[in-house]
């Protein structure tokens, strides 16, 4: 199933999976912090034209609501609450 974001949202993938110690201790998600990066997946069709799918992005600390399908983490979140995005560059 596809999923397309409407009025300036976009899809954000999260990290997955759980997260454990170098002792084997595994953190549950109340005690990690939460993530404020993630992949976009998926663009509203009014989104601008700054952020693309596929683009790394960093987003607010709080913002997005959050839902799971098929094993993985995504978030929704406006368009406004996206800070920046990495690029690649040849050099620094």
């Amino acid at each position: 199933m596809k999923i397309q974001p409407i009025n300036n949202y976009v899809l954000v993938r999260t990290s997955k999976g759980e997260e454990k110690t170098s002792s084997g201790i595994i953190i549950p998600d109340t005690a990690r912090e939460k993530p404020n990066e993630g992949e976009v997946v998926a663009l509203s069709a009014a989104a601008k034209e700054q952020i693309s799918i596929g683009d790394i992005v960093i987003y607010k600390e709080y913002s997005g609501t959050k839902f799971s399908q098929e094993g993985e983490n995504f978030l929704f979140i406006q368009e406004s609450e996206i800070l920046g995005k990495y690029e690649t560059v040849d050099e620094i």
